[in-house]
């Protein structure tokens, strides 16, 4: 017999800890052209303009100057 978050078995005794979780499956879709790969894309592209601004600053040379001097 089952209730609210416990059961009770044949002998009626109480068990609070036998109650299975409910499982479910995401079905959002991670590939393609989704809200979470544009967000995901957004964020990786932030990152890299403030570190290339950031490299700018320490350097005192842009990149494409960076790269020319090696």
């Amino acid at each position: 017999m089952t209730s609210k978050g416990f059961t009770i078995n044949e002998l009626g005794q109480l068990n609070n800890f036998a109650v299975e979780p409910k499982v479910y499956i995401d079905q959002t879709p991670r590939v393609g052209f989704t809200e979470y790969a544009e967000k995901l894309n957004g964020r990786l592209a932030m990152i890299g303009f403030v570190s290339l601004t950031a490299f700018e600053v320490i350097t005192g040379h842009g990149l494409i100057g960076w790269l020319t001097s090696l």
